[in-house]
């Protein structure tokens, strides 16, 4: 990573422009992570025997355990009618609507 020259932060949640990988220009936020000493002496060494800053090793751990996370979404089950008798498709989509319109108001 290479912060471009001049850039000062007017607080600690402003985004700071960089040069990321490949060359591309992004922003960044700053933020703090706090860790376990025997994390930081093994974030040290790595930084060391790889030449790449404690900062994008932090990066890459974090973009690697998101990107293994990602889940699709599941599809939430349509209510199910039994009024003993069959419904026209109008009296379904008001019986849809409706209970759509009660769940909104509950939230």
């Amino acid at each position: 990573m290479r912060v471009v020259r001049g850039a000062r932060p007017a607080s600690p949640f402003t985004t700071l422009p960089y040069v990321g990988q490949g060359g591309k220009l992004g922003s960044m936020i700053k933020t703090t992570v706090y860790l376990p000493d025997e994390l930081e002496v093994r974030l040290d060494a790595e930084s060391s025997a790889t030449g790449v800053s404690k900062a994008e090793l932090i990066r890459r751990g974090i973009a690697m355990l998101l990107d293994s996370a990602e889940r699709p979404k599941r599809s939430r089950e349509l209510p199910v009618f039994d009024s003993g008798r069959s419904r026209t498709p109008d009296e379904m989509d008001d019986a849809v609507y409706e209970h759509i319109k009660e769940r909104a108001a509950r939230r």
